[in-house]
């Protein structure tokens, strides 16, 4: 496996797509360094499915300012790193839905969207972004099977709203080069050859000498 210096890679992907065992899987086989995205010591995550609207803000303002550390440090680590979801996610899926919705305000949306273009413009973008593509029911099935708690209470409507923006946020984007990877047919995570293709796919996206 060739190795042509630092890469950064973001994995991004609805609730349940399979970003954290993607991450998983890139960091053993490459043996990048894996940023986690914070979930089970979130200290907002579990009230805020129970009342979105009162805790929307403070826990978006969370994640931004997790995912923004995260990033610093792997701009300045020397080594190759694979990061579980993307701090752009954060503004233009998860914000703007809630907004939209209605369970976060006019008001904390711009506060929140300002603080997120100042953070953001003293950020790199990733090498390579990998959207994790996948239908509602197959989220729901990756869902059910993790059985996390404060997952219970989540609505097949709030699936939907976010597939959505991701489509519409992945048709956008242009901080860097893309790959988006459907997954309703692929379980990389039990079967090997299903592995072996994604990996492929991302490698020779990043070391080919004619990426996709």
């Amino acid at each position: 496996m060739p190795a042509t210096g630092k890469k950064y890679v973001a994995i991004a992907g609805n609730i349940g797509a399979g970003k954290s065992s993607l991450t998983r899987v890139l960091s053993d086989y490459f043996k990048w360094e894996a940023y986690f995205e914070r979930v089970d010591d979130n200290p907002y995550l579990s009230d805020f499915y129970e009342d979105m609207h009162r805790w929307s803000f403070n826990l978006q303002v969370f994640f931004l300012s997790s995912r923004f550390g995260h990033q610093r440090v792997i701009e300045e680590v020397p080594h190759s790193v694979v990061q579980d979801r993307s701090i752009y996610e954060d503004a233009e899926i998860f914000a703007r839905n809630l907004h939209e919705m209605g369970l976060m305000s006019t008001r904390d949306f711009e506060n929140y969207t300002e603080l997120f273009k100042i953070m953001t413009s003293y950020l790199q973008s990733p090498n390579l972004l990998v959207y994790l593509r996948a239908t509602v029911p197959t989220l729901v099935k990756h869902i059910q099977a993790r059985g996390r708690d404060f997952e219970s209470t989540i609505r097949i409507e709030y699936l939907e709203r976010l597939n959505k923006h991701y489509e519409d946020w992945i048709e956008r984007y242009e901080e860097g080069p893309k790959i988006i990877i459907d997954i309703d047919e692929l379980d990389f995570v039990n079967v090997t050859d299903d592995q072996r293709e994604i990996i492929g796919r991302i490698e020779s996206r990043l070391f080919g000498l004619f990426p996709e």
